[in-house]
């Protein structure tokens, strides 16, 4: 496959996780309507994804190679599990009862950005040949589209004013959008330094999501200890919803999205591309709230700022595109061992 044809696949890959990964605010949103503790709604997610995959590993590389990786060195599985999926979901459950699913999912768009700002940081132990260390200002620029559409979709929502109890939410899912690529793209790097120093073998997209789902069980115990505490037991209505969230988001969706961003983990303007797909989130949660929720769409500047989010992802596709068109083949060939 050529670096073009695979920049193009992995933004359609991420863009059909945005799709499944929908459901999470929608689903989200219904418990907490329903009454539902957030800190159920945030550890039941992952207590269910866990069983749901066992099955799936035997087809997909097995889960003995997962665990090996974990207990050769288990605390950067830690680390990443617990930014990447705990410290995300945390934020973004608990943020779900504060307004409408497509308020949430336009401020976690945030995410646009957030893995192009991380980069500097994350990669500058790889030295300065390391290409994603460098923040790619095509795909920044694009992203700052993406952004204004979504402070738009935000000042547009109840004519721009907030209370204290909105603005705590969406300092919640700021914190979630910069959670979530950074823990990807952590272990992601974890993984390709484990693999060149010791040899351990490469883990697809579903190993991979099983094993933060396996590293992160202790810390969604306590979470769950926390919500016993505080609500009693969740109630049937609100597993069942959980476990929605846990097929369509916590395994389709997530599969989906590591495999989109492991095809182009070396590709930094391609990469940024498949992450800023989840701007899509914002039109999907936008459509079914309406249709299943009764949430009011979004009128005026917010409908304004929608079209920006759409526009952005399609420039982002573009660009995507004829940054990997001109990379340099040995670029290519090494990006080609490492899909």
């Amino acid at each position: 496959m050529t670096p073009r044809r695979r920049a193009l696949a992995a933004v359609a890959i991420a863009l059909a996780s945005a799709f499944f990964f929908t459901c999470t605010y929608v689903l989200n949103r219904a418990a907490a309507v329903d009454g539902g503790h957030w800190a159920w709604t945030a550890a039941l997610r992952y207590l269910i994804t866990l069983p749901l995959m066992l099955p799936l590993m035997p087809w997909q590389g097995g889960a003995a190679p997962v665990w090996r990786a974990i207990r050769a060195q288990p605390g950067p599985w830690l680390l990443w599990s617990g930014i990447g999926f705990v410290l995300f979901y945390v934020c973004l459950s608990w943020a779900a009862a504060s307004g409408p699913s497509w308020l949430v999912a336009g401020t976690f768009q945030l995410t646009v950005i957030a893995g192009m700002l991380c980069a500097p940081l994350l990669y500058r132990g790889g030295g300065a040949r390391d290409p994603r260390a460098r923040i790619p200002l095509p795909a920044l620029t694009t992203g700052a589209v993406v952004v204004l559409g979504v402070l738009l979709l935000q000042f547009g929502h109840g004519g721009g004013a907030l209370d204290r109890q909105g603005w705590f939410a969406l300092a919640l899912v700021a914190v979630a959008a910069f959670a979530y690529p950074l823990g990807n793209r952590g272990l992601l790097l974890h993984l390709e330094r484990a693999h060149a120093r010791s040899g351990l073998p490469e883990l697809n997209a579903t190993q991979r999501v099983f094993g933060m789902t396996l590293a992160s069980q202790p810390l969604w115990w306590a979470v769950a200890a926390y919500a016993y505490a505080q609500a009693g037991a969740p109630s049937a209505g609100q597993v069942w919803l959980a476990a929605g969230v846990a097929l369509g988001a916590g395994i389709v969706a997530t599969v989906l999205f590591f495999q989109a961003t492991g095809m182009v983990r070396r590709e930094p303007t391609a990469l940024a591309a498949a992450e800023a797909m989840q701007a899509a989130e914002i039109l999907f949660a936008t459509l079914i709230g309406v249709l299943w929720l009764g949430e009011a769409w979004p009128r005026g500047g917010a409908l304004f700022g929608a079209a920006l989010v759409v526009l952005g992802i399609v420039a982002f596709s573009l660009v995507a595109a004829r940054a990997a068109g001109e990379r340099r083949p040995g670029e290519a060939l090494r990006c080609e061992r490492g899909a």
